[in-house]
């Protein structure tokens, strides 16, 4: 697999923001996860995920048709099909793959020359930032930022680890975008 980059960081830590960032400056092509979560308001079929049925996933588990897949946030399934990775790799741009840490630890063993690019903010910001967009509750901030300390605890996985300082958002994509074109 070549021109293709994993892009990880706990909520909050401003991935989809450093992701929109880069592809004003570069041509990139995101590999778009499925799941079965629902949909948000803002989001439509294809932007930021493919969103089918409890039952259609575990289908296309049966059928062969996932890369990757895991059971994340609360019990909804996450996956990359060998569809859309195919797509990807076929795209004329650099492929941006943003995954959580867990899928990073599956991926590195399976294909560990695709760099793994770690974003990060200090947990007291990550919580800051969650609590910020509002409409969760305590126990869902509580559950992230406790997620959170995976990516610590596993920042050995990662080819390179920027932080995204509050603020300042253009230098993390800047920092990025230098990693990605290297």
């Amino acid at each position: 697999m070549g021109k293709l980059f994993i892009i990880s960081g706990p909520s909050g830590a401003g991935e989809d923001s450093v992701i929109e960032g880069l592809q004003k400056r570069m041509s990139l092509t995101r590999v778009i996860t499925t799941t079965t979560r629902e949909m948000r308001d803002g989001e439509m079929q294809g932007a930021p995920y493919y969103f089918i049925s409890h039952e259609e996933f575990q289908q296309k588990i049966k059928d062969d048709g996932f890369f990757e897949y895991a059971e994340l946030d609360r019990g909804k399934l996450y996956g990359v099909t060998n569809e859309e990775l195919q797509r990807v790799k076929e795209s004329e741009s650099v492929g941006i793959w943003k995954m959580d840490y867990k899928g990073v630890l599956f991926l590195k063993e399976k294909e560990p020359s695709i760099p793994a690019i770690f974003i990060w903010a200090s947990l007291d910001v990550l919580e800051e930032r969650i609590r910020f967009r509002g409409g969760v509750d305590e126990a869902f901030i509580l559950e992230r930022i406790s997620y959170a300390q995976g990516w610590f605890d596993n920042r050995d996985i990662f080819d390179f680890e920027v932080e995204n300082v509050q603020g300042k958002l253009e230098e993390t994509v800047s920092q990025i975008e230098k990693i990605v074109k290297s």
